[in-house]
């Protein structure tokens, strides 16, 4: 198991790059970034490919255009999961502070589980709330002195997260690989002024959800993304830019037999007052006051070989969710007790009326595979 390591984790390299632009961050910049060489580039461009870990591209990227350039290998934070980690780059803070603990939250504001994503309530329905009540933490580009952008693909450009989480950047849409690439060249060369440009690649996760990240189709649409980066690069030779490439989280394959139903464990559903929340791999649980000795002897007893039980006030402690001084909504978001699958394990419930649907790739946890990400940077 390998837990976030807030002095060398992406939370870290965003540390850096607001000190390469003058602004200083409670968390310790990267030890293997030059911030004076960094703070001399006339573009920054933060590439950030969803799932693709570290593991990935020494392995299954062995010789690819991803491992020339790799030059070590970072943390995610905890969870290790797009809707904690993508928060992080923006604010430049961990869930100890921005408190957005995973994809599914319990958020007291309005009394029930979200999706902080798509911002809507668990089962689908629409949030009815101003979305800076539930993301409170101020974006790091309304602080850079430089412009910045946003390279997102179109139908999440203009979000409701997005909107509030990147606050004055402006946002570039793009529909496929190749604008991915040709909208952040057009940044690049549109003025001689000082910018920061984040570029979010979503699809390489959903290839590792939908068909595992050890599969044929998920390998060639990494090619694809190489061979636009390789593109990339020439076209931009001499423009005074660092390109940074990592990861939110990387991503384990899950094998049906280690696929569990909360519906298949009632006596543990029955302890439970809300829906589970979190992730798949780690579980928030809002348990009953007077079924506490049953919760925690039927996970200890029936779930002993599959996950990890922890009282969730406890990680807050041993510093999982970040350093210094927790927000008081991440006590809220986390439930009382955390479980942390073990091995390959996930837990899922259903609600009414949600597709019940168990992904190959999932990620969330503290493996190796999940939890280290690539730190790549190219000169240009």
């Amino acid at each position: 198991m390998v837990l976030p390591d807030y002095k060398n984790s992406i939370v870290n390299l965003m540390s850096s790059i607001q000190a390469a632009y003058g602004i200083k961050s409670r968390y310790s910049r990267l030890k293997q970034l030059d911030v004076k060489e960094l703070s001399s580039k006339k573009n920054i461009v933060l590439m950030v490919f969803d799932g693709l870990g570290y593991d990935y591209v020494v392995k299954q990227g062995k010789g690819s255009i991803f491992e020339k350039y790799l030059k070590s290998k970072i943390t995610s934070v905890f969870p290790s999961t797009t809707a904690t980690a993508i928060t992080s780059f923006y604010t430049g803070k961990p869930a100890q502070q921005h408190s957005i603990t995973g994809w599914f939250m319990y958020a007291k504001e309005v009394g029930g589980i979200i999706a902080n994503l798509p911002f809507m309530m668990r089962g689908g329905y629409p949030l009815k709330i101003n979305p800076k009540k539930i993301f409170t933490e101020k974006p790091i580009f309304d602080k850079l002195k430089a412009d910045s952008y946003v390279i997102m693909h179109e139908p999440i450009t203009f979000s409701e997260y997005n909107n509030v989480n990147t606050g004055k950047a402006k946002k570039i849409p793009y529909n496929d690989i190749s604008s991915f690439f040709s909208q952040t060249k057009k940044v690049i060369l549109s003025s001689n002024r000082k910018k920061f440009i984040h570029a979010y690649w979503p699809f390489f996760d959903g290839f590792c959800h939908h068909y595992g990240k050890k599969s044929k189709k998920t390998y060639k649409h990494f090619l694809e993304m190489e061979k636009g980066l390789k593109k990339f690069i020439s076209s931009i030779k001499g423009t005074n830019t660092e390109i940074i490439i990592t990861a939110d989280h990387g991503q384990i394959d899950v094998d049906k037999s280690k696929r569990l139903n909360l519906k298949d464990h009632p006596k543990l559903a029955d302890t439970l007052t809300l829906p589970l929340s979190g992730e798949p791999r780690v579980v928030y649980c809002y348990v009953r006051s007077d079924k506490t000795k049953q919760f925690e002897n039927y996970v200890k007893t029936r779930l002993k070989d599959m996950c990890e039980i922890h009282k969730s006030k406890e990680l807050i402690e041993k510093n999982y969710y970040g350093l210094f001084k927790p927000s008081k909504k991440l006590y809220e978001r986390i439930g009382d007790y955390v479980l942390i699958m073990k091995e390959n394990y996930i837990l899922l419930d259903f609600l009414i009326g949600e597709e019940r649907e168990f992904l190959i790739g999932n990620h969330g946890g503290i493996s190796e595979e999940e939890m280290y990400v690539p730190l790549i940077y190219i000169t240009c």
